[in-house]
Formats: structure tokens, sequence, C-alpha cells
């Protein structure tokens, strides 16, 4: 749909309304849905987001008219990049943005830029994986375990180490991809690396040096999303992380090879969250209320009835202003499977999640996985204390807005209890957490411990 036909559908809504106030029909009976929370004290938004199939939620809240149920008049714009993403919710061109669990933390401790951002709702679980060329790939298999003819999985980095060495051996750098230095995807295919023996490298931003290069094994550098598959065949990069559907995409085009999901990496790990401007949630709390309820329906239609609604998902999303990719590709990973290896199509039901295990919740232990990550590699120079991670996850994460938003989406029927935490009880913090690919289990509630259980990693010294 054109940003010419958003606008007329937009403007046949307004006309709607004012003719229900006009015969003396308030606005209430019209929406149906403004029992609590006042009128939105800014109904016209604009919300960025990156050609990726997690920002979904966006795309179905609108084409379903959630937002419009809310009283907000929604223009989704895609961004080229995250910085630009970042900067247009920074300077107020963007309202609110599909953002990466990182950049609202990397912005308010200041690295790369300062800024007040927060995030009342994370937007899904999962759906990134790791790709690699088909020459590496090829090189990678002889390393690899096989039982009864087929591939081990999860696959280990421990296989492509012999691999890198070979190209550190004869002076050659291993060029990888991730898509932003404090992106999910980044800290991701570091964790790969390291638990496989690769070291990819750290920062040293109080040495003047953002690279991420520093005593690194495989240097990995910035790719936007949907450039991934080209730079991959242009043999600049060597392999990439990155959501879908760019790893199906290289599948698609028989130039590489996804090795492994974020889903074996760490499972159901959070991803993608909603920004805002802290500023935007003081000034505009009717608002986010209401943002935050048209979007949590949108996760709960992706997931509900086992993912009945996915087939349509993907026909919504391979629209030129969505993702813009072939439907095919697209459902290779939406739909509960994942091919690896070209016809090796494997059922990975909880590839994505949107809903379901409490995706939504924004937990301060998420926030505190991110920041431990940031630590580990150095972009966080200096070690910090477990109360500076505790504090710090509680200024970015704001689920006081999360549960003003479900408590009326339960009062309206529209959602029930059951599909939410318990807010009487809830803590913010997960259970410990051991799914990860080297079983190193995670506390949030413990983040120094959590550091020095890590091998490869800063802990309590400084480059």
């Amino acid at each position: 749909m054109s940003s010419v036909l958003k606008a007329t559908k937009h403007q046949l809504t307004r006309c709607l309304q004012a003719a229900s106030l006009a015969i003396g029909t308030s606005v209430i009976m019209v929406t149906g849905t403004q029992a609590e929370t006042g009128w939105p004290e800014k109904e016209d938004l604009t919300i960025g987001f990156i050609k990726l199939t997690d920002m979904a939620p966006l795309a179905i809240a609108y084409e379903k008219g959630y937002f419009e149920d809310e009283g907000l008049y929604v223009t989704l714009e895609a961004q080229a990049n995250w910085r630009v993403l970042l900067d247009g919710v920074i300077d107020g061109r963007l309202d609110a943005a599909h953002m990466l669990a990182g950049q609202p933390l990397a912005a308010t401790i200041g690295y790369g830029t300062q800024a007040d951002i927060v995030t009342p709702l994370s937007l899904d679980l999962n759906g990134n994986a790791i790709t690699v060329s088909n020459d590496i790939w090829d090189a990678m298999l002889e390393h690899i375990p096989t039982e009864d003819g087929e591939i081990v999985r999860p696959v280990s980095a421990s296989s492509l180490k012999p691999v890198v060495e070979e190209y550190k051996a004869a002076g050659t750098p291993f060029n990888m991809g991730m898509v932003f230095p404090v992106s999910t995807h980044n800290y991701e295919l570091r964790y790969w690396l390291a638990a496989g023996g690769i070291h990819p490298g750290y920062y040293a931003p109080h040495l003047g040096d953002i690279s991420g290069m520093r005593q690194a094994d495989a240097l990995l550098s910035v790719t936007p999303p949907p450039q991934m598959p080209a730079t991959l065949d242009a043999g600049t990069i060597l392999g990439y992380s990155v959501g879908e559907p760019w790893n199906q995409q290289a599948i698609y085009r028989d130039i590489g090879v996804p090795v492994i999901t974020d889903y074996e990496i760490w499972k159901n790990n959070p991803e993608k969250v909603l920004g805002l401007t802290a500023s935007f949630i003081e000034e505009n709390p009717n608002t986010s209320v209401r943002l935050v309820k048209a979007v949590l329906r949108a996760n709960k239609w992706l997931d509900d009835n086992n993912n009945a609604n996915r087939e349509e998902a993907v026909n919504i999303l391979s629209r030129s202003e969505y993702v813009g990719a072939d439907e095919e590709v697209i459902g290779n990973s939406m739909t509960g499977t994942f091919e690896y290896q070209k016809g090796e199509v494997l059922e990975v039901p909880d590839f994505n999640v949107f809903f379901r295990y409490n995706a939504t919740y924004p937990y301060y232990s998420d926030a505190i996985w991110y920041l431990t990550q940031m630590r580990r590699w150095g972009q966080i120079s200096e070690p910090k204390s477990d109360e500076w991670y505790f504090d710090t996850a509680k200024k970015v994460y704001r689920p006081d807005v999360y549960e003003l938003a479900a408590e009326e989406l339960i009062a309206e029927g529209l959602m029930s209890a059951e599909d939410f935490p318990n807010f009487d009880t809830e803590s913010g913090y997960r259970p410990v957490q051991d799914d990860f690919l080297d079983g190193i289990p995670y506390d949030g509630s413990k983040p120094n411990a959590y550091l020095e259980s890590l091998d490869i990693g800063l802990k309590d010294e400084t480059l």
C-alpha cells in the first residue's frame, strides 16, 4: 500500500469519527477502546523500521487497524540502516521505531550517541542466523561431526576455527558482517565464535578504537541487513549474522549456507524492541500506552492458534513497503521451518516468536545480558558494579507502561490475564537460563559472576 493510500485510509477514519461526533455519538463508541486511558496527546505518528521479518508486529498493527482502534494515525517508514533509524528517533523525525535491543541501552550509557531512549515493549524472540559463503562451508564440512550421514546440530564454531587459522597463516583477513555494533547479531556472532575458540576482537573506545578488532581472529564489520547477500556474493565478507529473510536469501540465491540459528545459540533470546525517547513517553503518556496496546494485539495475532496466521503475515511482509522479499523466502522461516543446506529443511517452530513465552515483556534481565556483552567486548571500557547493571536496566526498560497497556487490554476483553506475566509477583528477572550453545548459565541478578564464567572476554580488567 502506498503512502498516498495510507493517508487516504487515515482521512476516511477521521471523517467517520467527525461524523459520529456531529450526530452526538461519542468517540468511545467509534473506537470501542477509550475506557481508561485518555485520548492520545499525539495522534499522528511516524514509526521507523528496517526491512526484516521481525518488523511484523508493526505491519500487522497497521494492516489490521489496531493503531486506528487506539485513535492513532500511523505512517510506517523503512529506514536505510540502524544508524539512520536511531538518529531519526533522537531528532524527532520518528516518534518510535523497531529497534535493536542494544540501541536504547547503548544510547543511554553514551556508547556511540548519548540520548535517553527507552523501551516499554519487546517485539520478538529469536529470528536471526549465521551464514557463511559456499566456499567457507565446504571447508568447514570436514571438521563438522556427522551421525548416520547427517550433520550433528548445532554446528560449533570449532569447525570454523581451522579455516580461520589457515587464513591467518596466509596473512588473509577473515572478514564477517553484522548489522550494527550494539546489535543482537553482533553479540550472537561473537558468542558463537568465542564458544568455538575464535576470538572476535575487542572494542576500546577509551583509546579511540571503535573497530572491535583488537586481538581479533575474525574481523567483524557493519553491513546493512538487505545488503548482506550481495556483499557475501562479492567476496567482501565470508559470512554474516543477520535477521530474516537475509539468511534464507543466501540459500535462495545459492551463494551461502546458514550454519546456525540464534535459537540454537540461546534458546528464546530477546531480539528487537519498540524504542522511543524518554521525553516522548513523559509528554505523551496516553499515546505511549495506546501504541503499546496496538502492537501487543499484533504480536498476539502473529502467534495465535499455533501460528495459524503466519501465511497471511508472510503475504503482507512480502510487499515492497515492508520487507519486499519473495513470499517463499520469507515463509521459509516465518512458518515454522528453516532451510540450512540446500534441501535440508528442518522443523524450527519457534524460529520466530512474537508473543508466547512472554516474548513481549521488557525483562530487566534481558537488558542486563546486553550490557554484559557490551562489557565483555570492551564497548563498556571499565568494570561496573552489579548495581550499575540493575540501575541502567531499570532506566531503559519500562514495564510500567507495558503493564498499563496489558491491564487495559484485559479489561476490554481483548486479551486475558493468562496472556501476561503475573504483574503482582513479576520481578523483571527471568529464572536462570541455561539454554546456551556452550551450556553456561545466565543469571541476570549476578552480571559480574556471569562475566567471570565466560572464557573469552573482559572481566575486571581494562584494555
